[in-house]
């Protein structure tokens, strides 16, 4: 049996990363210089995917208009689920677009994975007559996500969120499933009206159904809270995860990008297309800048991430900063750098590495600094001389 065929997860918001998700999908926000979805793409085209189907949901114009109907010759498919009722749900809406498929990947549209982990699943399902393979990976925590107990290459429990530091095995997300998958789902009862993946997984397991897991070494990245997508990049950029020519080792430069003899470029970092780093920057280490960036003369961006159309006034200093999408600094910006309380909806989260979150459209006039920690929301006016030392919300205006 040959599989060809994946169904991406994509339809979530990510709702603890806002408010970078209040106008785009968590699948697409920057790791490293690029959306998460585009390294998911890569990886299963990378293992010999033919066929994409992308279950989007909110904000699903975002995914639809990046990518379009094709991306590297590969055909994509949209499929909408309207409401986000869970993923055994999600994946139930593309039933009719791998229908007639012997078997098919499932993967998660919001975690960056490797190729040789999707050909790893593959192999493993392809030579077996199993009805569900899965990814496993080993991480230092896995409180947030799934663990897994394994009995040679059998998966014999699956624990959602484990309250015990005992587990090590992680459920990477990475899935290979015959057809009988959507009988198994629609006959999973639903907890508080959502139909979760991992619950058709358990009840499959408890009836002694083939499971099997495959163990991987491979990088598996996944950005839980805003501070996440510094981590993420960071170790993109240390396994050198990025698809940008190298000039210099550890050092990624677009061929359209434009890098001032006077400026520095500190290693590992990538500066995308039609960025500009103008004299007397210096830029790095551990910096992704996206798109059409601007780092003004004499600026420092250090552990930071900047995305597409981001503007960075001259004689200002980022350190451990995410930006969103058309974000413009003025001179003499000050983002002094982490650790700070950082405030997600009611949770404060203590002594987090994260200078400053500022999403889409952010504008921010000269002399402006931020204490470490604050988030502020989209189209936001911070105005000369202001002192950011809380969390703004989306459309405010803030004087000194």
């Amino acid at each position: 049996m040959t599989v060809r065929a994946a169904v991406v997860l994509a339809a979530g918001e990510g709702t603890r990363l806002r408010p970078l998700t209040r106008n785009r999908p968590k699948p697409m926000l920057p790791a490293a210089d690029r959306p998460i979805l585009e390294h998911v793409f890569d990886a299963l085209i990378g293992a010999g995917v033919e066929r994409l189907h992308v279950v989007v949901g909110y904000k699903r114009d975002r995914v639809q208009d990046h990518f379009g109907p094709t991306y590297r010759n590969v055909p994509v498919n949209y499929v909408a689920q309207d409401k986000q009722l869970g993923s055994g749900h999600a994946l139930l809406q593309a039933r009719e677009a791998v229908d007639d498929e012997d078997g098919f990947l499932v993967v998660n549209g919001d975690q960056v994975i490797e190729r040789q982990m999707v050909a790893d699943v593959l192999d493993a399902f392809e030579e077996t007559d199993g009805s569900a393979t899965l990814a496993v990976t080993e991480q230092a925590d896995v409180s947030h996500y799934g663990a897994v107990v394994m009995d040679d290459d059998h998966v014999v429990e699956l624990i959602e969120k484990p309250e015990t530091d005992e587990y090590r095995l992680l459920n990477a997300g990475v899935y290979a499933f015959a057809p009988s998958i959507f009988e198994a789902i629609e006959e999973t009862p639903r907890v508080h009206g959502e139909l979760a993946l991992t619950d058709t997984l358990v009840r499959l397991i408890d009836r002694e159904a083939t499971v099997r897991g495959v163990v991987t070494e491979e990088l598996w990245e996944d950005a839980t809270y805003p501070w996440d997508l510094l981590d993420v990049s960071r170790d993109l950029l240390l396994h050198g995860r990025v698809t940008e020519p190298e000039r210099e080792e550890s050092i990624w430069v677009a061929d359209s990008a434009t890098v001032h003899d006077d400026a520095t470029l500190q290693g590992p970092v990538v500066v995308g297309p039609d960025t500009e780093v103008r004299p007397g920057a210096v830029v790095g280490p551990y910096t992704a800048l996206g798109r059409n960036a601007t780092v003004g003369a004499n600026a420092v961006v250090s552990r930071s991430v900047l995305d597409t159309d981001t503007r960075v006034g001259p004689n200002s200093t980022l350190l451990d900063c995410v930006t969103g999408q058309g974000v413009s600094l003025g001179a003499t910006a000050t983002v002094p750098g982490g650790p700070g309380d950082v405030r997600v909806g009611d949770t404060v989260f203590e002594g987090q590495r994260l200078g400053a979150l500022l999403a889409d459209r952010v504008r921010a006039e000269g002399d402006v600094s931020f204490a470490p920690g604050t988030l502020v929301g989209p189209s936001a006016h911070l105005r000369t001389g202001t002192t950011v030392s809380e969390n703004i919300s989306e459309h405010a205006d803030v004087f000194r």
